[in-house]
């Protein structure tokens, strides 16, 4: 039987799916990497992987270590689950015009979320 390790085994082994009707008038094959397949439905979880990976290689994120990243979601989710899995700790910076429900999911996942408002003044 195959399986993955962990959750990060399946980031990127995602299904090539031939397209058919949006491309029956070309002469060739035409396939589609489904992205969705990814554990945070996104081709960003395998960005997301290769930062942590980049960052373990060179030093710079160290075991038990803290990723605080800028996000609006997708990369977020692909951090926190590899950061989960890695024992890595998470602090997301996300604007108070995302949804609540991202806010919640990425809570979910063992992320601290920063609320930054949108509606300050500059000399604030």
């Amino acid at each position: 039987m195959e399986y993955a390790e962990n959750i990060l085994g399946t980031i990127g082994n995602t299904p090539m799916v031939k397209l058919n009707k949006l491309v029956e008038d070309l002469p060739c094959l035409v396939l589609a990497k489904y992205e969705t397949f990814n554990p945070g439905n996104s081709t960003k979880d395998r960005m997301a992987l290769k930062m942590i990976e980049d960052a373990e290689a060179d030093g710079r994120l160290k075991p038990g270590g803290t990723i605080i990243e800028g996000t609006s979601g997708n990369t977020g989710m692909g951090l926190a689950l590899a950061a989960i899995v890695k024992g890595y700790k998470c602090i997301f910076v996300i604007s108070d015009k995302q949804s609540k429900e991202k806010m919640d999911i990425l809570r979910a996942v063992g992320a601290e979320v920063v609320v930054c408002p949108t509606d300050v003044e500059p000399t604030d």
